[in-house]
């Protein structure tokens, strides 16, 4: 066989075991149905919890927590959702949603106040009421740097902007610096006074994701429960892309290691989480098939943020 004909082989091969049609979902539901049948439950908070879901970007709520939130509420649990960026660094989204090759500042500005309402029409669905939302607006692919660099200011170069500045936003006019977004991370922790935090891994591929994992752990107060969850968890995952709501979602290749809990989702939550993650329109357009891939009969949590270390590195 030549090796064209291999490497066409192989790429249906994968095309399949990527996407799945119906014949191989079967195959699937029995890999994953055993191995995540085996994760301890994790039961729904309750009554007299305060839940603050830190998400690095408008819909990052949706996917790690649509499911958690929805139950949380049902259970009586009050629930908050702090973005950190405005998700104004995409910019195949941008270039998209303009109609342009050659995305300019503007064009970056608009897509963050689309965001942003996206994400509050996804927060409705789930049930949140808008004085439970803070947007800190600080720039999309821009954290990390704050953490290299605490009191430097640094200047976004997609939005050209140096400072918070779209309406709504935690603190207007604070520089982008690490130093003001840990102080306005601080100031939304004294307003929520969580009995529950969730947060990324920082074994999230994404950049702004373990620099959120950071900030967080760095924040987490004494009496606070912490969950951590991935988003970005390795080449493809989750698999098989798309929707498909029978299928249990998979611990991430990622997080291998982590002891994962995992929340059965009833069919209720599952459609809510579905129509949040609608809401989020302008992510549709180029990655609706990575994140309706995370709409399935549960969700992951692990109370450790990382690996925990060998007994002769403790």
């Amino acid at each position: 066989m030549g090796r064209w004909r291999v490497a066409l082989l192989l790429a249906l091969v994968l095309a399949l075991a990527i996407h799945a049609p119906w014949a191989l979902q079967g195959v699937y539901a029995l890999a994953y149905r055993a191995s995540v049948g085996r994760l301890p439950p994790l039961p729904p908070p309750g009554a007299g919890e305060r839940l603050l879901v830190l998400s690095p970007h408008p819909d990052d709520e949706s996917l790690c927590c649509g499911g958690l939130i929805r139950e949380a509420l049902a259970q009586g649990a009050e629930v908050f959702v702090a973005w950190l960026t405005s998700g104004d660094g995409f910019e195949g989204d941008a270039a998209l949603l303009d109609r342009t090759l050659r995305p300019g500042h503007g064009d970056y500005q608009a897509l963050a106040l689309r965001r942003m309402g996206e994400a509050q029409r996804a927060a409705q669905v789930l049930g949140l009421p808008p004085d439970h939302l803070f947007f800190l607006c600080y720039p999309d692919r821009g954290l990390l740097h704050f953490l290299e660099r605490r009191a430097i200011p640094y200047t976004s170069p997609y939005t050209g902007l140096g400072a918070v500045t779209y309406p709504g936003c935690f603190s207007p006019g604070a520089p982008y610096t690490g130093e003001a977004l840990e102080k306005d991370l601080e100031g939304v922790l004294e307003r929520v006074r969580p009995t529950l935090l969730l947060a990324p891994s920082p074994l999230d591929a994404h950049p702004d994701h373990r620099a959120t994992a950071y900030l967080a752990l760095r924040a987490l107060r004494p009496g606070v429960r912490a969950l951590f969850w991935i988003v970005h968890g390795g080449w493809e995952w989750p698999l098989p892309k798309g929707y498909h709501p029978g299928l249990p979602l998979e611990p991430p290749p990622r997080g291998r290691g982590l002891s994962w809990r995992r929340l059965d989702l009833p069919p209720s939550a599952e459609e809510a989480k579905r129509q949040a993650l609608l809401a989020h329109q302008s992510q549709q357009h180029l990655l609706s098939r990575f994140l309706m891939a995370f709409v399935r009969r549960n969700e992951l949590y692990s109370p450790l943020p990382r690996h925990p270390l060998p007994e002769s590195g403790r």
